[in-house]
């Protein structure tokens, strides 16, 4: 008898081992890089992504975060994605044009109108388009996230107008649409991967960068950088997207549960970058930079100067295109 329960506990433990076992053996991780810190709007939107996927799928996904480009730069993560060691990313629009060049429509200079404009676009047809094309390029897109609008910073000096650029030496990303931009108003555009940035500006390799609000808030440029022109000359969005590896091993629940995650992240990132638009510039005042906006005349100055770039956009781009997105209410 005592033999019996002996041998029936035996296999009772067992019998838990292996389902616990199973249960561990099931979970899958999630490996989700991005290039600013936690307490910036990736990192916002991240946990939100991570906290709705876990929530869904009673915590048989786990992330694991990589943040201030813990796995590289923008551009070898998105590789990563590609051959499927990483799983998951929030990514910048920056270098999404040498994957998909028609993402680089968004680009243009002066193209959004205001924040409502582009969030419109994002979230309508021209948007849904251009995420399902990510796929061919061995990524699946979920969604836009967004950055805001981009602004100059420098060490140089003031910037009134298209004048003011003449050989400034500034950092872009590795996007062509910005290069052709810059290089066309006189500056010395530098492509440069996100890490760098700080230590270039700190050794004087380069006098400035451009962002939105939300980055140059949360890398602290204040601390780098002397003057800020809010130009909002280009709108930035982002994207969240994860990897065909991860994506087709899932059921068709699974897939609707992160779907779910990157739409409510993107909700939170872009309340995190309404908040830094109302609060960011005087934060930076406080700081210690010098702030300028520009006038309406003055960014027509811009687009007037602009005029051989956009020549170029529209043999680039589909004019069709880029005529539906200004048309957008």
């Amino acid at each position: 008898m005592n033999l019996t329960k002996t041998r029936l506990a035996g296999l009772t433990a067992l019998l838990a081992g292996s389902l616990l076992a199973g249960s561990a053996l099931a979970q899958t991780e999630v490996k989700l890089g991005y290039a600013l810190a936690v307490d910036s709007h990736y990192g916002v939107a991240a946990n939100k992504w991570q906290e709705v996927v876990e929530a869904e799928t009673d915590g048989r996904y786990t992330f694991t975060h990589f943040p201030s480009s813990g796995l590289g730069g923008e551009r070898e993560v998105l590789e990563g994605l590609q051959i499927g060691t990483v799983e998951a990313t929030i990514v910048s629009s920056g270098t999404l044009s040498n994957f998909v060049p028609e993402a680089g429509v968004f680009d243009i200079p002066f193209l959004f109108r205001n924040l409502e404009h582009a969030r419109a676009v994002m979230d309508g047809e021209v948007g849904d388009e251009l995420l399902t094309k990510f796929e061919d390029a061995g990524m699946i897109a979920l969604a836009w996230g967004e950055q805001g609008f981009r602004h100059i910073t420098n060490n140089r000096g003031a910037i009134d107008g298209p004048d003011d650029m003449a050989g400034l030496k500034l950092r872009t990303m590795e996007n062509p649409v910005h290069i052709t931009a810059f290089e066309t108003l006189g500056a010395a555009p530098t492509p440069m991967a996100w890490p760098e940035v700080i230590g270039a500006l700190q050794q004087g390799t380069i006098d400035g960068q451009e962002n939105p609000l939300s980055v140059i808030t949360s890398a602290k440029l204040s601390e780098v950088q002397k003057h800020l022109t809010l130009s909002g000359h280009v709108y930035s969005p982002a994207m969240l997207l994860v990897s065909p590896d991860l994506w087709n091993g899932m059921s068709d629940e699974d897939k609707a549960a992160f779907t779910k995650g990157a739409t409510e992240a993107v909700t939170a990132m872009r309340g995190f970058v309404d908040e830094v638009e109302a609060s960011g510039v005087e934060e930076l005042r406080a700081a210690g930079m010098e702030v300028g906006e520009l006038s309406d005349e003055q960014k027509a100055q811009f687009q007037e100067a602009l005029a051989a770039a956009y020549e170029q956009y529209y043999g680039q781009y589909d004019r069709a295109l880029i005529e539906k997105i200004t048309a957008v209410e």
